[in-house]
């Protein structure tokens, strides 16, 4: 039996786009003869991380993790996230040898200046120094898009090969009896996590007719939906059958995020035939023709009156290139070419993955002593 351990921070009921894909994935990889063991924080005792209290953080997982490892003896080790568990799984690979991937999926060097008060290019050297240094520990780093392996190469990542990620393309299809509950057409949708990293308020800034709708939920809801809630629908997380729902009611799904790597709800949307409105930026612009199933525009709202006259059919056809099997299968090739190593990569020093000598300092400390570094950090920082 092919023994593969993912390593995660992220796992439900957290609600986002790593936990989705791995969820999914599961039995695909088990139906192809892996048995997998997923490594996620409710394995451990875990505090709410103070920047974002419903991400909950395993602070001391070491001895537990080596017991894991010592019990399952992986065949193939992917390490999905970079926070307390993926870097206590990081140095066991690092010490005992084992080759290992990792995967790429949040944009911290541009999430970290929303929440501590750093400067966009402060918080970029100090986000992509770490990162350097964790994943190119790594045997292969995965990626969703062509365009962040390019934008990561540029920046001193190595080995990093392009992972398409992919949706259940026969469960998001539109349901054509679903009616819209009384809202009035035409429908522009918001789904995904209400945070300050997707740049929500954009959307609900925005003149147009019809109804605004936000699915979803996260630590934004509540302030915004006072703010906006007279001329805007939240109706918080939906799942299944329920979101597939919604989105059938929806004519064009609107994405204003600046920060995603991929942006699979992008993707679920236009399972469901709708046409998606965005900005020319990474994630969208690997997904998105212009014109045929969505608009990439500076003007969100322009953007998304044009989608109003695209063709469903042409948004289906563009989801079916994003399938989870297809993405189960380009996984499993590359842990695969990985497994065929005799030994794991050598880490690169700390300070040799920051061009900056007091960003490269305050890493080390990091890595000694997370828990108490990062409340030393962010007592000065952390955005009110």
């Amino acid at each position: 039996m092919k023994k593969l351990l993912i390593v995660t921070d992220a796992w439900s009921p957290q609600v986002n786009g790593v936990v989705t894909v791995f969820e999914k994935m599961l039995p695909l990889l088990r139906e192809k003869g892996f048995e997998v063991t997923v490594v996620h924080p409710g394995l451990f005792k875990t505090v709410p991380f103070f920047l974002y209290p419903e991400i909950p953080l395993a602070p001391f997982p070491r001895s537990r993790m080596e017991a894991i490892f010592d019990a399952e003896k992986p065949t193939y080790v992917h390490i999905a996230t970079e926070w307390m568990l993926g870097i206590t799984a990081r140095a066991l690979c690092v010490e005992r040898g084992i080759p290992f991937t990792t995967s790429f999926h949040t944009n911290f060097n541009r999430y970290v200046s929303y929440y501590l008060n750093m400067t966009q290019e402060n918080s970029a050297a100090f986000a992509y120094g770490y990162m350097r240094w964790f994943h190119n520990a790594s045997a292969v780093t995965m990626v969703s898009t062509p365009t962040l392996q390019t934008e990561l190469q540029a920046n001193g990542f190595k080995k990093v090969v392009v992972w398409p990620l992919g949706i259940d393309t026969n469960f998001f299809t539109r349901n054509g009896n679903y009616a819209s509950e009384e809202m009035k057409c035409p429908i522009f949708v918001y789904c995904g996590r209400v945070a300050k990293e997707k740049n929500i308020e954009e959307f609900l800034r925005l003149k147009l007719p019809g109804t605004k709708l936000v699915i979803g939920d996260g630590p934004e809801r509540k302030k915004l939906q006072k703010r906006y809630g007279h001329e805007t629908r939240f109706v918080g997380y939906k799942r299944g059958q329920e979101l597939v729902d919604w989105l059938s009611a929806c004519d064009v799904c609107v994405f204003p995020s600046l920060t995603e790597t991929f942006g699979l709800a992008m993707v679920e949307a236009l399972a469901c035939g709708i046409p998606v409105a965005a900005h020319n930026v990474m994630g969208p612009k690997d997904i998105i023709t212009n014109g045929v199933d969505g608009f990439l525009d500076e003007d969100l709202g322009r953007a998304a009156l044009r989608c109003l006259d695209l063709s469903k059919e042409k948004c289906r056809e563009k989801a079916l290139m994003f399938s989870k099997e297809h993405s189960a299968d380009m996984f499993i090739q590359t842990i695969e070419e990985v497994a065929q190593m005799t030994k794991g990569s050598a880490p690169i020093p700390v300070a040799d993955a920051f061009e900056d000598e007091s960003w490269a300092r305050q890493a080390e400390a990091l890595l000694e002593r997370p828990v108490s570094f990062l409340k030393k950090l962010t007592k000065s920082r952390l955005k009110k």
